[in-house]
C-alpha cells in the first residue's frame, strides 16, 4: 500500500474495488489495442477512440508505484479520467482522445523529498520529486519530473508524439501537489488529486495561466504592476473598455459563470491580488473543484480539437472525379454534438444536402469542364465564440476535389463493413451522440446507408447524416436500459450498444443537527449553531466511479471529494471556514478560498443542492436541503 505522506492520506478500497474496470476501453474502434510490454514497462490502453496518429492521446505516466502498488496506480488512473470525464469541454470531446497508462514497477514506494526537504530520496522511474526538485528555494507543492525519462517513458506508446499527445505523471503520494507545462504532474492519491489533473492540463495544454492571487500560501499577492497580460483570461480593462474594443471576454460578458456567479470583472489572478482582473469569481484555474469557465472552456475547446483532424478520410483528390462518381467525408464524432458538412460546387452551397457525409456528384449538373467541389467540415459547439476560434483548423476543415465530367470514371468495388463507431463494450450515456461509420466499397455507387433501431423500433435519423444518432433529442425513459442498434443497410452487419438512462443515486449524511423542520412541499431543514459535516456518497447499477457534486445557494457546482485531508472525511462546514495549509475550506454562504478572503459568518438559511455524474456521463437531477445557521447565544 501507498506509504502515508503527512496527514494526506485516505483509503483506497473503494478505488481498487473498480480497478478491474480500468482495463475496459471507453469508446473504441472494432479491434482495441493489446498491453504491450518493453523492458520494466507495460503500455494499458484505457480508452481507444481511434488510430493514435489520429487521436489526442493522453498518457499517464506512474512513479513510485512498486509491482505490488501497480493496482494503486491502476485506481488512481479511472478516478482521475472519471472526474476529468465530468468536466467540460472534456466531457464533449471524449471521443477525441486516447488514454494510455504506463505502468511502471518501481524499486521503492513513493517519490523525492516527500513531504519535507529533508525525507528520503527514492529509487524510482521517473524520479518525480516535491519542492521544484527538492529544491530548498521551491515551493513544497510544486512536483517536478525527469522530462527526458518522462519522454522515454511515453515513447513506448507506439505512434505518439509531441505534437499528438499529453503527458500526465502521476507520483505514488497523497501529498498536495503538481505543476503543469509541457509535461503535467500530479500525486496519484490526495483527496484533490484528481482535481489536480484538469488543472495541470489547463496550463500545459492551453496555456491557460493560474488565477490565484498568491503565489506563496498565505501570503497576498500584492499589486500588478505590468501591462495589459497576454493571458486571455486576465486583464486590465473595464468591462466597458472590453466591449468597446472587442477584446478580451467581452463576448461572455453578463453571462452565468458555469463555475459560479458572472461572467464579468473579479479583481485577483496571476499571483497578484489587486491589479488585474479575472472573468469569474471562481474557476478551474483558481480553485480546483469548480468547472473551467466559459472564457477557459473556449480556450480548451480549441486546444483540444487541433490536436485532431476533423476529417479522418476522404474520397482521394489526387485526380478529377467523374460526375457519375460520388464523394464522401468521414468526420469526427463528439460526444456532445455532430459536426456540419456542407458541399459546394464553384463556391455555392449544393441545396438539400443537409449535412449528408457522402454526395452522389450526378445531381451536381456540372457542365462542361473542370469544377471545384468542396465538403467543409466545422463544429458548431456552442463552447466557442470567437469567430477565429471557429474559422480556425482545429474547427472548420475543407477538402476539395476537381469534378469533369469527361474524366474517367472509377470503378472500385468490395464490401460494406464498419469502420470506426462508439464502443460497444460498456453503456453509453441518454444524452451523448453515438456514430457508426462505414467503408465506401463503390465509387460509382452512394455509400452504404446505416440504420438506427431502439429497442426494436426504427429511428429517423438527422436529414443527410445517418452517421451520428444525437441520443439527447430522443424522449428516452429513465430507470430503465435501452438497446440501441446499428446495421449497414442491405447487408447482415450490426452493432449494438446498451444505453444507460438512469443517473447514479446520490445521497448525503449529515452531522446531527439542533433541530430538523419538514414542511409540506418544502425541502427538509437542518437548524445548526455551528459546524457540521456532509458527506455524499452515490450509487449506480452500472460499473466505473461515480463524481459527486454539491453547491451552495445555487453558487458554481464543486466536485466533492471529502476533505483536503483525507478522502474519506466528510466535508466541514464551519460559519467562516477551515483554513488547510492556508487555505480556506468549507465556509458556508459565500466561498472563502484564501484567508484574507472575508470570513464574515452568513447566520441565516441556506440552500444546499447535490447531483451526481456516472461513468457514461449522466447527470443525475439535483436534489436539495436547506441549512439553517444561527449565531451563538449569549
Amino acid at each position: 500500500m501507498r506509504l502515508k505522506r503527512s496527514s494526506l492520506t485516505g483509503k483506497r478500497s473503494a478505488l481498487l474495488a473498480v480497478a478491474g474496470a480500468l482495463l475496459a476501453t471507453v469508446l473504441a474502434p472494432p479491434v482495441a489495442a493489446a498491453p504491450t510490454e518493453s523492458a520494466a514497462a507495460t503500455v494499458v490502453p484505457i480508452q481507444t477512440t481511434g488510430p493514435t496518429d489520429k487521436r489526442f492521446n493522453l498518457v499517464i505516466l506512474g512513479d513510485g508505484y512498486t509491482a505490488a502498488e501497480i493496482p494503486e496506480f491502476r485506481a488512481d488512473v479511472e478516478k482521475h479520467m472519471n472526474v476529468l470525464w465530468s468536466i467540460e469541454p472534456f466531457a464533449s470531446y471524449r471521443s477525441y482522445i486516447n488514454v494510455w497508462a504506463v505502468e511502471m514497477p518501481s524499486p521503492e514506494s513513493g517519490v523525492d523529498c516527500d513531504p519535507g526537504l529533508t525525507d528520503a530520496r527514492r529509487d524510482t522511474p521517473l524520479d518525480m520529486a516535491f519542492w521544484g526538485g527538492c529544491n530548498a528555494n521551491s515551493v513544497q507543492r510544486l512536483l517536478t519530473v525527469d522530462t527526458g525519462k518522462a519522454s522515454a517513458a511515453a515513447d513506448l506508446v507506439a505512434g505518439t508524439r509531441s505534437a499528438n499527445r499529453q503527458i500526465v505523471a502521476l507520483a505514488n503520494s497523497d501529498t498536495y501537489g503538481g505543476a503543469g507545462g509541457s509535461w503535467a504532474t500530479a500525486s496519484g492519491g490526495n483527496a484533490l488529486s484528481s482535481l489536480i489533473t484538469p488543472h495541470e492540463i489547463g496550463h500545459s495544454l492551453g496555456g491557460l495561466a493560474d488565477e490565484y492571487d498568491y503565489y506563496g500560501r498565505g501570503v497576498p499577492g500584492g499589486i500588478h504592476t505590468g501591462g495589459e497580460p497576454n493571458s486571455v483570461h486576465h486583464t486590465l480593462l473595464t468591462e466597458e473598455e472590453m466591449r468597446n474594443k472587442q477584446q478580451k471576454w467581452w463576448r461572455w460578458l453578463g453571462e452565468e459563470s458555469l463555475s459560479g456567479g458572472r461572467i464579468g470583472r473579479h479583481e485577483g489572478g496571476m499571483y497578484a491580488t489587486k491589479g488585474v482582473w479575472r472573468p469569474s469569481k471562481h474557476s478551474m484555474m483558481k480553485t480546483l473543484g469548480y468547472d473551467f469557465d466559459q472564457v477557459e472552456r473556449e480556450v480548451m475547446t480549441q486546444a483540444i480539437s487541433r490536436k485532431v483532424d476533423l476529417v479522418q478520410d476522404h474520397t482521394p483528390n489526387t485526380a478529377p472525379l467523374s460526375t457519375s462518381g460520388n464523394a464522401w467525408v468521414d468526420t469526427l464524432h463528439p460526444v456532445g454534438g455532430a459536426l456540419d458538412v456542407v458541399w459546394r460546387l464553384d463556391g455555392r452551397t449544393v441545396p438539400a444536402t443537409y449535412g449528408s457525409r457522402s454526395l452522389d456528384l450526378r445531381r451536381l449538373r456540372a457542365g462542361k469542364g473542370a469544377h471545384t467541389l468542396t465538403a467543409t467540415v466545422t463544429d458548431p459547439t456552442p463552447f466557442v465564440r470567437d469567430p477565429k476560434v471557429r474559422a480556425s483548423a482545429a474547427l472548420t476543415r475543407t477538402v476539395s476535389w476537381t469534378v469533369d465530367r469527361d474524366a474517367a470514371a472509377r470503378h472500385t468495388d468490395g464490401t460494406a463493413e464498419f469502420t470506426s463507431h462508439t464502443a460497444t463494450g460498456k453503456p453509453v450515456g441518454a444524452k451523448s451522440v453515438v456514430y457508426a461509420e462505414t467503408s465506401h466499397p463503390s465509387s460509382t455507387g452512394p455509400s452504404p446507408a446505416v440504420r438506427w433501431t431502439l429497442n426494436g423500433w426504427p429511428l429517423a435519423t438527422s436529414l443527410g447524416n445517418d452517421r451520428d444518432l444525437d441520443l439527447a433529442k430522443l424522449p428516452l425513459p429513465g430507470g430503465r436500459t435501452h438497446t440501441l442498434k446499428a446495421r449497414i443497410a442491405g447487408t447482415g452487419k450490426s452493432l449494438t450498444w446498451t444505453v444507460d438512462a438512469t443517473a447514479a443515486t446520490g445521497a448525503y449524511e449529515l452531522s446531527k443537527p439542533v433541530r430538523t423542520v419538514r414542511r409540506p412541499g418544502k425541502p427538509v431543514e437542518y437548524v445548526y449553531d455551528g459546524p457540521f459535516t456532509m458527506k455524499l456518497s452515490a450509487r449506480d447499477d452500472q460499473q466505473g466511479s461515480v463524481v459527486s457534486q454539491f453547491r451552495v445557494n445555487g453558487d458554481g457546482w464543486y466536485t466533492y471529494y471529502g476533505w483536503p485531508t483525507d478522502a474519506d472525511k466528510p466535508w466541514l462546514f464551519t460559519p467562516s471556514g477551515t483554513n488547510v495549509d492556508d487555505l480556506v475550506y468549507g465556509k458556508l454562504g459565500t466561498p472563502r478560498v484564501v484567508p484574507w478572503d472575508d470570513a464574515t459568518p452568513e447566520y441565516r438559511t441556506h440552500t444546499v443542492e447535490y447531483r451526481t455524474i456516472d461513468a457514461a456521463g449522466n447527470t443525475g437531477p439535483a436534489k436539495k436541503f436547506l441549512v439553517t445557521l444561527t449565531p451563538p447565544q449569549g
